[in-house]
């Protein structure tokens, strides 16, 4: 009988670590964009500026995409003392986008304090699915469901 209260108790220690675990797992990786591109699912906060910021946004861009520059323009009004946004530059930074395997531009990468990706955009992204994305990631059910249109859901 005590065997039997052993194991039920280290079974139960062991699916609460489970839970646990899962809980602290971030979401799904990315979803591909149509051309087979994919937004890192991770970022070195210490790699951009004010990593103390519980949020950021990474928009990575090159100088010579036209789609770019209005997606750094959507992107900087989220700008505040909770939200870093930083534009990376490939002709810039190259080795940032080395190092999170970009491939394409523009691609907005929203992560929160630890440098998880809470949302992700492969391509040219609106005003509203930016702005709502990062409000949904900041304050989980502030925006209608299916209204965020963001391609990294929170798991």
């Amino acid at each position: 009988m005590d065997r039997l209260l052993v194991a039920l108790a280290l079974a139960a220690v062991a699916v609460g670590v489970a839970v646990l675990v899962q809980r602290r797992r971030p979401g799904p990786a990315p979803a591909p964009s149509p051309d087979g591109f994919r937004a890192p699912d991770r970022l070195e906060r210490a790699d951009f500026p004010r990593p103390e910021a519980p949020w950021l946004v990474a928009v990575f861009t090159s100088a010579t995409c036209s789609t770019c520059a209005a997606v750094r323009e959507r992107a900087a009004v989220l700008d505040g003392a909770e939200v870093a946004v930083c534009e990376v530059e490939v002709g810039e930074r190259p080795d940032l986008h080395t190092r999170y395997g970009i491939e394409a531009v523009p691609i907005v990468v929203v992560v929160d304090a630890e440098g998880v990706a809470r949302a992700s955009f492969v391509g040219p992204v609106s005003a509203t699915h930016l702005w709502a994305a990062v409000a949904e990631a900041r304050e989980p059910g502030s925006v209608p469901e299916g209204c965020s249109g963001h391609d990294h859901p929170e798991g």
